[in-house]
């Protein structure tokens, strides 16, 4: 055999070989030969003071909806679903890490996830590129649907930042009757969102933000910027950030003598990661975060969620993205087609435009809420709950917001 043709034979070898198996496909489409999986990417928190629960509780959200639903079939053709799971670390260097993963497996249908805005705000431009589908359950931050700064790859199921912190700020000032905020955060898109947001609105009421500052993650003595609040006349501290750092803010202003100001913080803390970390000090804390209406289908998803991990849920996030992977495997049915060798065939722009007008004609009830994609990736129509801390466990307050509005 001639050098050139064992160089040809070699090559053709190796072409067979990058072909063979799920997710063999021309640019933008994804391929599943018949016998293989669907495979769904999970970006989710799976290391983190403070933050697994909240990955946790995203992850099992998804598991439970392929437990309900655990094959798509498309032209009667049947095809199992699995999960590839990712810590996206809630930053963007995770953000960033999780996104070109993904796109370096081209068996990757689409991402739930992922969880945090700056993970998903670093997600973003790399998925966009790769014409890839995300949909989060947990990502607020308003700037990632922005007609300017927004993703085209970025979905979410969950209210936005402009939605919690509007409201947050009516339950402080109309239903506590607080005037006087002393306002921080953790520098997070997140965060950083929640403040702002908050004081805009709160302002806008005839409240006053009488102390404002940003605390790094990662710190563990805040003694002194809680001294410095401690010489204002502030009724009311609200966080945005995450449990580990609120933890030591619940406990450290006892040692301030702020122990009976009022402690706030939005869906990043409505968790019992919270209660765990800073005991007997986090008794009597707010929070806020999206929470879907009591249902029958809500109620049987939760007892799914205790049964399978002896565990309440660890944070506000499961049925969010219980409905962002429902949403994906409607999206494949409606836009797979299955080709001559039975191999289904899945177009990216096509699910990408799924998701983005899912619920647009016509709402859709998922277990979360109501859903109607807009086109810019804002999904969710649900609205937000207040949750206080006593004995213990977190007690949802009456929804009293929208009737101060009225």
């Amino acid at each position: 055999m001639s050098r050139k043709l064992t160089l040809l034979l070699a090559l053709f070898l190796l072409a067979g070989l990058m072909v063979s198996g799920a997710g063999a496909q021309d640019e933008g489409t994804v391929v599943i030969f018949d016998g293989d999986p669907v495979i769904l990417g999970v970006a989710t928190i799976r290391s983190g003071e403070g933050l697994v629960p909240l990955g946790d509780d995203i992850l099992y959200g998804v598991e439970l909806a392929i437990d309900a639903r655990p094959t798509v079939t498309v032209d009667g053709v049947e095809f199992t679903v699995e999960l590839d799971v990712q810590d996206d670390q809630c930053s963007d260097v995770g953000g960033q890490a999780v996104a070109n993963y993904f796109i370096s497996q081209p068996e990757t249908v689409a991402i739930v996830g992922p969880t945090c805005s700056s993970a998903c705000r670093a997600a973003g431009p790399i998925l966009d590129r790769a014409g890839f589908t995300s949909i989060s359950s947990s990502c607020t931050a308003l700037d990632l649907t922005d007609e300017e700064t927004g993703f085209t790859s970025f979905n979410r199921t969950t209210a936005n930042d402009g939605a919690q912190s509007e409201q947050a700020a009516n339950f402080i000032y109309n239903v506590l009757g607080i005037t006087k905020v002393a306002a921080i955060h953790d520098g997070s898109p997140y965060g950083e969102g929640l403040v702002t947001g908050l004081t805009a609105t709160f302002t806008e009421l005839g409240g006053e933000v009488v102390f404002a500052d940003a605390i790094t993650v990662g710190e563990t003595n805040f003694r002194n910027i809680l001294t410095s609040i401690a010489e204002t006349d502030a009724e009311m501290i609200y966080f945005g950030g995450f449990p580990a750092e609120a933890a030591r803010l619940l406990e450290q202003r006892l040692d301030v003598g702020l122990g009976e100001l009022p402690f706030m913080g939005a869906d990043g803390l409505y968790t019992p990661e919270v209660v765990t970390l800073a005991g007997p000090a986090a008794e009597g804390m707010y929070t806020s975060s999206p929470a879907p209406a009591e249902s029958d289908a809500l109620a049987s998803f939760i007892a799914s969620y205790e049964e399978k991990y002896g565990i309440q849920p660890t944070a506000a996030f499961h049925s969010y993205a219980y409905d962002a992977a429902n949403i994906l495997l409607d999206g494949i049915e409606a836009v797979g087609t299955i080709d001559d060798e039975g191999s289904l065939v899945v177009d990216r722009a096509a699910l990408a435009e799924f998701v983005r007008s899912y619920g647009a004609d016509e709402a859709i009830v998922g277990l979360s809420g109501v859903l109607a994609c807009n086109g810019s990736g804002e999904c969710a129509l649900g609205g937000i709950g207040f949750f206080q801390i006593e004995n213990g466990q977190f007690l949802r307050l009456p929804d009293v917001v929208a009737e101060t509005e009225e």
